[in-house]
């Protein structure tokens, strides 16, 4: 297997709980990144997008696929896995906030195997998931650079 690693970092001129809510709630995350995101579940905790919430994501030409949410500590973490679907394996996500001088900064990681047949497009799949993800992250600082 070739296991596969993402890490993104991006500082936005906004405070950590206005990017903390843009992102971790999976409507307005996918309206970020220009993909389809459905709640399927919501956490059974104060936040409707906190523990045990499922989100639904379509983008083509990937089969639809869900991520459940397994760490949610607000202002501060949020991490994922992928439940159901998906050409990968092994997935999880952790985005990681801080606030810095009333900037927020953002670590985004992914990690994951690739399934069987796409085991040697690895690296097709790791830049098909983070080149628009990173893009879609500089594009939201750009909306809060001043």
């Amino acid at each position: 297997m070739s296991r596969q690693h993402i890490e993104i970092r991006q500082s936005f001129n906004a405070p950590v709980e206005t990017i903390f809510n843009i992102l971790t709630d999976h409507e307005s995350f996918g309206k970020v990144i220009a993909t389809k995101i459905q709640r399927v579940v919501d956490s059974q905790e104060e936040n409707k997008n906190g523990v045990g919430s499922v989100r639904r994501i379509v983008s083509f030409p990937v089969p639809a696929f869900e991520e459940t949410v397994i760490t949610f500590k607000p202002n501060s973490l949020m991490e994922y896995v992928v439940s159901k679907g998906s050409p990968i394996k092994n997935h999880k996500g952790r985005m990681e906030f801080s606030e810095e001088g009333g900037k927020t900064k953002l670590c985004y990681f992914i990690d994951f195997d690739p399934r069987p047949p796409f085991t040697l497009l690895g690296s097709v799949l790791k830049s098909a998931i983070e080149k628009p993800i990173r893009q879609s992250l500089e594009k939201l600082s750009k909306r809060y650079a001043s």
